[in-house]
C-alpha cells in the first residue's frame, strides 16, 4: 500500500523533472537561432509557439486527470516531453522548430497541470502545507536543468548528445516517481464535467496568478536591461539580476511550507505581495545596480510562495471541481506570462522601463490586498 511519504516524494520528483525539462531549453535558444537563421523578431514568434502549445493543452488536462488519474497523465506527458526535447536541438528550419516548440509546450503544459492536481490531492490528504515545497523542487529542477545543460555544452559535448543526456535524466526521475503517483482520480473528481468556465473564487485566484507570473516574466526578460541600461553593469553582468531573483525564490519556496503552517496562506500572500512590491520599488529607485540586485532578491523572496498558496486555495474552493480549477488557473496564469513581455515592452517604449516596473509594484500591492479574499483559511496554518 502506498504511504503518504511515498506520495509526497513522488510528487516532488514530478516537479523536479518538470523544472529540469523546462529550463533546459533556455541554453539551446542561441543554437536554435543560429541553426535556423531567424532574426530576433522571428525568434520571438517561434518562442510564442511554446506558449500556445501549453495554453491549448492545459484546459484539457483537468478533464483527462479526472478521468484517468494523475499517474497516467504525468508519465505520458513527461515521457512525451523527453521524446520531443531532442528535436529542439536538431530542428533545421523555422517551421520544424515551431512544430517542435508547440509539441514541447503541449507536453510541458499537460505535465504542469497534472502534477499540480496531484499536489493538491496529496496536500489535502496530508492536511498540512506542502505546496511551497513542491514548487521549490520545480525551482531546484530549473537550476539543475539549465545548469547541467550549460555545463555540458561548455565542456564541448555535442548539442544533440547533451539534449539526449538531459532527456534521459528527466525520464529517470519520472520513472522513479511513477510507482507512487496517484493511479485513480479523486472520488470527488470522477463526475466532473468535461468543460466548465472559470467562476467564483477561481476567477480571482487565476487573475492573481496571472499578475504574479507577469511579474516573474518581467524579471526574466527585463532585469538585465534594468541593470545595464544605466551603464552600472556590463552586458556580461546583466544576468545577476535574474540569478538573485531565482536563488531567493528557490530558498523561499523550500522554507515556505513552514511559513504557511505558522502564519496561514492569507497572511503569507499579504507579506509576500508587500515584499515583492518593495523589491520592485527598490529596483526602480536604486542609486546603484548593487542595490537593485537586493531589490531583485526581495522580489524573488516575496513572490516565492504566492503561487503555491494560490494553488492550494484552488484545491480548497467549492465553486469548481479541483481538477478543472487547476487547469483554468494555470491557463490564466500562463496567459500572463505570454502577454507580459509585450505589455512591459509597450509600456517601457511609451513611458520608460522604470515606470513599467513601478506598475508591477502596484500589481503586487493588489495581490497583497486581495489575499484575504482569495484564500480565506487557505494553507496549513489557516486550516488548523
Amino acid at each position: 500500500m502506498t504511504t503518504g511519504l511515498q506520495k509526497r516524494v513522488s510528487t516532488r520528483l514530478a516537479f523536479l523533472a518538470a523544472g529540469m525539462a523546462m529550463s533546459a531549453w533556455a541554453p539551446l535558444v542561441p543554437f536554435a537561432q543560429a541553426r535556423t537563421g531567424v532574426q530576433q523578431g522571428e525568434l520571438g514568434l517561434l518562442l510564442l509557439c511554446l506558449g500556445i502549445g501549453s495554453l491549448l493543452a492545459m484546459p484539457v488536462t483537468g478533464v483527462l486527470a479526472a478521468r484517468f488519474g494523475c499517474r497516467r497523465i504525468i508519465l505520458a506527458s513527461g515521457l512525451g516531453c523527453c521524446l520531443v526535447f531532442p528535436l529542439l536541438a536538431i530542428a533545421p528550419t523555422a517551421w520544424s522548430l515551431a512544430l517542435a516548440l508547440f509539441l514541447f509546450g503541449a507536453t510541458i503544459g499537460t505535465l504542469d497541470v497534472a502534477m499540480n492536481i496531484q499536489a493538491v490531492i496529496v496536500e489535502k490528504e496530508y492536511d498540512g502545507a506542502l505546496m511551497s515545497g513542491f514548487h521549490g523542487l520545480f525551482s531546484v529542477g530549473g537550476i539543475v536543468g539549465a545548469g547541467s545543460m550549460t555545463l555540458m555544452l561548455w565542456a564541448g559535448l555535442d548539442l544533440v548528445v547533451a539534449s539526449l543526456v538531459l532527456a534521459a535524466a528527466v525520464a529517470l526521475v519520472l520513472i522513479g516517481a511513477g510507482p507512487y503517483l496517484l493511479r485513480d482520480p479523486a472520488p470527488s473528481e470522477r463526475d466532473a464535467p468535461l468543460f466548465a468556465l472559470p467562476r467564483g473564487a477561481v476567477v480571482l485566484i487565476g487573475a492573481l496568478c496571472s499578475l504574479v507570473f507577469l511579474a516573474e516574466g518581467a524579471v526574466l526578460d527585463w532585469s538585465a536591461v534594468m541593470l545595464t541600461s544605466g551603464g552600472g553593469f556590463t552586458a556580461g553582468q546583466g544576468g545577476l539580476g535574474y540569478a538573485a531573483f531565482a536563488v531567493a525564490m528557490t530558498v523561499g519556496r523550500l522554507n515556505g511550507d513552514r511559513m504557511v503552517q505558522r502564519w496561514g496562506g492569507h497572511r503569507l500572500l499579504l507579506l509576500g505581495g508587500l515584499c515583492a512590491a518593495l523589491g520592485f520599488l527598490i529596483v526602480v529607485l536604486a542609486p546603484s545596480p548593487w542595490i537593485a540586485l537586493a531589490g531583485f532578491a526581495l522580489i524573488g523572496t516575496g513572490a516565492s510562495n504566492i503561487v503555491p498558496v494560490l494553488f492550494s486555495a484552488a484545491g480548497s474552493q467549492k465553486d469548481m471541481p479541483a481538477s478543472l480549477a487547476i487547469s483554468a488557473i494555470t491557463t490564466i496564469g500562463y496567459a500572463g506570462i505570454l502577454a507580459g513581455p509585450g505589455l512591459i515592452g509597450f509600456v517601457a517604449h511609451a513611458f520608460g522601463l522604470q515606470l513599467a516596473f513601478a506598475g508591477l509594484a502596484c500589481g503586487m500591492l493588489l495581490v497583497a490586498a486581495s489575499g484575504w479574499s482569495a484564500v480565506p483559511g487557505a494553507g496549513g496554518g489557516a486550516r488548523r
